[in-house]
């Protein structure tokens, strides 16, 4: 896959926890239909269901991950080589895994890049990280893409969010590393989407945004019942 053909644009996040409402890997493939026909250029995604049910409905390239929980560690997005194994049948483009620091439940971080190298050289990387320390050893690894993820996410980096103070933690990411940054989490606007790529991300990926329609009303009705106090 050549990554140009996502630079400067947007991808979408098509995913429903299952204690969420439109947790189906039918509405899934709809929701990357809806987005495809309105100029997304990617989908990221989670679960092989989904990923195979989005796969029957368009052809855009899919970052894929599998999010499972294992005992012992807080790490959970394509946590051990089992979960790439599963991506690999799904033949997505890009697997995405966490990059953080915290403890892993089995494999080491260099030791699943090497092994997905090894064994699936066409699938392109993309490390989920949160601070810039992780970005750079993510770039030492040789990941393809750096996503800011999961900063926010971790015990060291909550409350944070990469649009703080005009985007200076997205900034600061983009200068510290040479490999293509993708800027993720909480960019709420088109606006906030618009100006990561000013400051330098090489493509930008929204969710919550777009396709949890439950924290979209959510957010519709703070802002009313604000108002009417």
């Amino acid at each position: 896959m050549d990554l140009e053909i996502l630079r400067d644009k947007l991808i979408v996040s098509c995913q429903a926890l299952p204690d969420e409402p439109l947790h189906s890997s039918f509405i899934m493939s709809r929701m990357a239909r809806a987005v495809a026909a309105a100029g997304a250029t990617a989908i990221r995604a989670n679960s092989m269901i989904d990923i195979l049910a989005i796969k029957e409905e368009i052809s855009l390239p899919i970052i894929g991950i599998i999010k499972r929980e294992y005992e012992g560690s807080d790490v959970y997005i394509t946590p051990t080589v089992r979960e790439i194994d599963q991506l690999a049948i799904c033949n997505v483009e890009i697997i995405a895994m966490d990059a953080t620091t915290r403890k892993r439940p089995k494999q080491s971080l260099s030791e699943i890049v090497r092994y997905t190298r090894m064994r699936y050289p066409d699938v392109l990387l993309m490390a989920d990280t949160s601070t810039v320390e992780e970005a750079q050893n993510a770039e030492k690894l040789g990941f393809d893409l750096i996503g800011t993820t999961m900063h926010g996410y971790t015990d060291y980096t909550r409350g944070l969010n990469i649009a703080d103070n005009n985007f200076s933690y997205l900034h600061e990411i983009v200068h510290a590393v040479h490999t293509p940054v993708v800027a993720e989490g909480k960019l709420s606007t088109p606006e906030m989407a618009k100006h990561a790529l000013d400051v330098g991300a090489y493509t930008v990926v929204v969710g919550s945004a777009i396709t949890r329609p439950q924290l979209i009303t959510a957010h519709f009705v703070d802002k009313i019942n604000n108002i009417t106090k």
